[in-house]
């Protein structure tokens, strides 16, 4: 994508044909299942398990072979362990990311790289493309916008995962970081939904229109990916572990 020009970056991607309604239904929906739920007085442990769902989907997207069985028994490989250290530490981002984006998103590579990379690399970026889009992607976050919230974390998540901006796990980093925007967003509080799982369950969409977005040269690929997650968000609100 551009670089940010005007006031809001994201509008123009916000009245793309299709997009509002998609995004529409779809948080109508997510909301409907929080509301009806009263998960206003929602348990702690269905977070925990909400992140632990999404750490286990998270990991064999980006490789992992480890079942959610033996994530559960502390015996997951070491991308399962990657995606672990993140899911249990993000939330904790949440006020950083509202206020300096750049550092949740190194902090989140940190997490994952750590005892893989050598500490110089952690959460820096891997050259000055890299760390290029990570500030422009750091300018759109924090600029206004009308944009919905799932919206703008889609962007989040497909500007990381097709940047690959760090020198490993930019999969685990992207997915961890659109949870944070869609829970420091209000889209999800409380983080129940599970928008790892989502992904994982439409796996050769996920990856089809990740790739669209990386190589398109005008809009359609973005297009495509909005749409895509506007539909994957829905999966991750069956996902939940609200609903059993």
């Amino acid at each position: 994508m551009s670089s940010v020009t005007n006031g809001d970056p994201l509008a123009s991607l916000a009245a793309l044909e299709g997009v509002p309604s998609a995004f529409a239904g779809t948080r109508d929906g997510v909301d409907a299942m929080l509301r009806d739920r009263g998960l206003r007085k929602t348990a702690p442990e269905l977070t925990t398990e909400s992140l632990l769902r999404g750490a286990c989907a998270s990991g064999v997207l980006e490789g992992s072979g480890s079942s959610l069985d033996e994530i559960r028994a502390g015996d997951g490989d070491e991308t399962a362990q990657a995606a672990i250290r993140v899911s249990t530490q993000a939330l904790s981002l949440v006020p950083t990311l509202k206020t300096a984006p750049l550092q949740a998103f190194a902090r989140l590579h940190a997490l994952a790289g750590k005892g893989i990379l050598a500490d110089e690399q952690l959460g820096r970026p891997r050259d000055g493309d890299a760390a290029e889009r990570l500030r422009i992607l750091g300018q759109r976050l924090l600029a206004p916008t009308t944009a919905p919230a799932m919206l703008v974390a889609a962007v989040v998540h497909a500007e990381l995962a097709t940047a690959a901006p760090f020198a490993s796990h930019n999969g685990i980093v992207a997915r961890a970081a659109e949870r944070l925007v869609l829970v420091a967003r209000g889209v999800d509080e409380k983080s129940l939904l599970v928008p790892e799982a989502g992904h994982l369950a439409l796996r050769a969409e996920y990856e089809s229109n990740l790739r669209a977005y990386a190589n398109a040269s005008g809009s359609s690929g973005v297009h495509a990916w909005l749409l895509y997650a506007a539909e994957a968000y829905a999966a991750a609100a069956e996902a939940s572990p609200v609903r059993g």
